[in-house]
């Protein structure tokens, strides 16, 4: 998977191309070619209307390729595969835009013909730092050219983002003109791939006076897109940007969802959310198995390096990250398994269709300034006071079994989105308690860790024997940090506490 990262410029067909010597970078043109790429899409062009494409283009060596939005403008994700056959896609690229088809089927939908003049912007080395495409294209209708438009692209590979700046200012001062971001397809197709996509995106800001039911939307449909927009990434199974893995964020996802319809259990129609939250509760299992084995694999490494008095035996380590490796894998194929079945696809559908509409209880019609602080209170009164034999968050002892800090920390995580969500209505004290929760989360979250991995570090101990004192010392270090961090627990709740006293009155 790569990123391809442009900019796209509308000109006439008598448009000239300027000089394009800017920002010390030197152009070199290329010889022109000519690519002629057909579209596969769903019959309602469920690709086209979220921003994603699939395509076979004639020439390039690996002919298929999957292009899937990101947040930024401009920044695509793009994967290519070889394939034999130019009217079927590869079974790969169809799963990888599944979340997006939903599994309806691909057909053709667009055959576009386009002759490409590229120049090269290089610096004094000759290494690329950026491609300028001139393309004309041909929208095809068997052998009728019904459709021809005209545009420029200007793709970073390389270079820095200043460049992609200098030559906008040429290409402008040329007659270019910035139409933002629009891909091919879509001008190809017209207004029909221009039509909202059946997955609606989260407002940025909620209006002054939202109602609850706003918030609720609003919730789900950010928790719903962060889903969608991991699972391809998933099955890729390649790390994200910023060290962390999709596997986790998909996770994050998933648990958010649950804890929010537990938290709006008022506001919704629980004929519809029960089913629901237990088919996401299918999922995060399958998530969170392929999660703990990559937290697991990650602190072996950590942990092993943490003591430089006493080393890791290289051969020791080698050993157990092969085995937490062996656990991963298989926590992985599960998951990927269940992610390629009609199970998987009619959650996807009902989390799509979430989106758009949710059935609400009468409740959900009140402004959320009345409504939301009393939803905070129930999970805020379960974090203080406890709730089926966990203990409240004031009374969290330092000798208590690693099940209740653990317990707790669910219930800190369950309070905490139920801040978040109550925040996007503009509650500033449900911001800053949401800030102070989130804090507490992480400290418990590495406590989870730690215990986690000191139980795993044990067990393995008695099924490998020749690892038992590697393995046992390494527990050892783990049940440390278990202690640091419950040490530190007291400062941490007593700042969240704080930040909750407006809901004292509600516990």
């Amino acid at each position: 998977m790569t990123l391809e990262e442009e900019r796209k410029y509308d000109v006439s067909p008598s448009f000239v191309l300027p000089e394009l010597a800017v920002a010390d970078a030197r152009p070199a043109a290329r010889a022109a070619v000519t690519l002629t790429a057909t579209y596969f899409d769903t019959a309602g062009l469920r690709l086209a209307r979220a921003g994603a494409s699939l395509r076979h283009r004639v020439g390039d060596a690996l002919p298929w390729t999957v292009k899937l939005p990101t947040a930024a403008p401009g920044v695509r994700q793009e994967i290519s595969l070889a394939g034999a056959d130019p009217t079927q896609p590869p079974e790969a690229l169809t799963w990888l835009v599944a979340a997006l088809t939903r599994g309806s089927p691909l057909v053709p939908v667009a055959v576009l013909r386009t002759r490409r003049q590229r120049v090269d912007l290089c610096d004094a080395a000759g290494t690329r730092l950026a491609e300028v495409a001139d393309d004309t294209v041909e929208v095809l209708s068997g052998t009728a050219v019904p459709r021809t438009f005209r545009e420029i692209e200007v793709e970073r590979t390389g270079g820095p983002a200043e460049l992609l700046s200098a030559v906008e200012e040429r290409l402008l001062a040329a007659g270019a003109r910035t139409g933002g971001f629009t891909p091919k397809l879509v001008r190809a197709l017209g207004a029909a791939a221009a039509y909202p996509p059946d997955l609606l995106p989260p407002a940025a800001t909620l209006p002054a006076g939202a109602r609850a039911a706003d918030v609720v939307l609003a919730a789900v449909r950010g928790a719903v897109a962060r889903i969608v927009a991991h699972d391809p990434l998933v099955r890729l199974d390649e790390p994200l940007p910023d060290g962390d893995t999709a596997v986790h964020q998909m996770r994050v996802g998933v648990r958010r969802l649950r804890s929010d319809l537990r938290t709006f259990k008022p506001l919704v129609d629980r004929r519809w959310a029960k089913p629901l939250r237990r088919e996401l509760g299918w999922l995060g299992d399958l998530l969170g198995a392929a999660r703990d084995a990559e937290v697991l694999r990650d602190r072996l490494r950590a942990t092993a390096a943490a003591d430089p008095a006493h080393p890791t035996d290289d051969r020791d380590l080698a050993a157990l990250d092969t085995v937490l490796a062996a656990r991963r894998e298989q926590a992985y194929a599960d998951l990927l398994a269940a992610l390629r079945t009609r199970r998987y696809l009619a959650l996807i559908d009902r989390l799509t269709a979430a989106t758009r509409r949710i059935p609400l209880t009468p409740a959900a019609a009140e402004p959320a300034a009345q409504a939301l602080p009393g939803l905070l209170a129930r999970p805020w009164r379960r974090l203080v006071r406890g709730a089926k034999g966990v203990p409240g968050a004031p009374d969290l002892s330092p000798t208590a079994p690693d099940v209740d800090w653990h317990q707790v920390r669910i219930h800190v995580k369950r309070a905490r989105y139920a801040a978040d969500a109550a925040a996007t209505s503009g509650d500033r004290p449900a911001r800053r308690l949401a800030k102070a929760l989130a804090r507490l989360q992480d400290s418990l979250g590495e406590h989870t860790d730690a215990a986690l991995a000191a139980r795993t570090w044990l067990a393995l101990a008695e099924s490998h024997p020749a690892l038992a004192s590697t393995l046992t010392r390494l527990a050892e270090h783990e049940r440390t940090l278990a202690t640091t961090t419950r040490a530190t627990y007291p400062a941490h709740w007593r700042k969240a506490e704080r930040k909750g006293t407006f809901l004292s009155l509600r516990v």
